[in-house]
């Protein structure tokens, strides 16, 4: 399996020419420097959630359509084989299990929030929902103004199109499963 800021950069360079953007128009569209552009492109850097997140919005897809892997007819993932996007320092790692083709209109994550760990996400595309179950630990979502605490065997349904953001409120790493639903 390919490493994900390989996986990344062909998505990236793939779609910022599908759409005949250069370098520059993407820069400013999504507010990443042409340089880390570059070196995204070229495999030199590992991006954060939220750079990739702005470049998604930048061009208006999905953010899955830049962790997207080859489809096969059957695939089992091992969470341990999959590179991990980082925020926090870290502290938040984001594994991209089953990626959003464009096609499939969803896509399932793993995440792990140490303790003290905190991510802000930007909004996703308009009128995607996040599906949120947590199996260990306890996190407090912010979403609207308003804070929910959702703790191990519960889960949390919301509109993600405005800025949200996790905290792992517990004395324990946070383990999360998130189903994104891009419309």
């Amino acid at each position: 399996m390919d490493p994900m800021n390989t996986i990344v950069a062909k998505n990236i360079k793939r779609l910022r020419e599908e759409n005949k953007l250069s370098m520059e128009e993407l820069s400013k569209l999504s507010g990443v420097s042409k340089s880390m552009l570059a070196q995204i492109e070229r495999e030199e850097g590992n991006p954060t959630l939220s750079t990739l997140w702005k470049i998604s919005n930048g061009m208006k897809v999905p953010f899955d359509a830049l962790t997207v892997r080859p489809e096969r007819a059957y695939e089992i993932v091992r969470t341990s084989e999959v590179q991990p996007l980082l925020e926090d320092s870290g502290k938040v790692k984001n594994y991209s299990i089953f990626p959003d083709d464009e096609n499939r209109r969803f896509a399932v994550y793993y995440l792990e929030l140490d303790e003290d760990s905190y991510w802000e996400s930007d909004p996703h595309l308009k009128g995607t929902t996040e599906f949120i179950t947590v199996f260990e630990g306890r996190i407090a979502i912010y979403v609207e103004g308003q804070t929910f605490s959702v703790v191990k065997g519960e889960s949390i349904r919301f509109q993600a199109d405005n800025p949200h953001s996790y905290r792992n409120t517990g004395t324990e790493k946070a383990v999360l499963h998130m189903i994104l639903y891009n419309p």
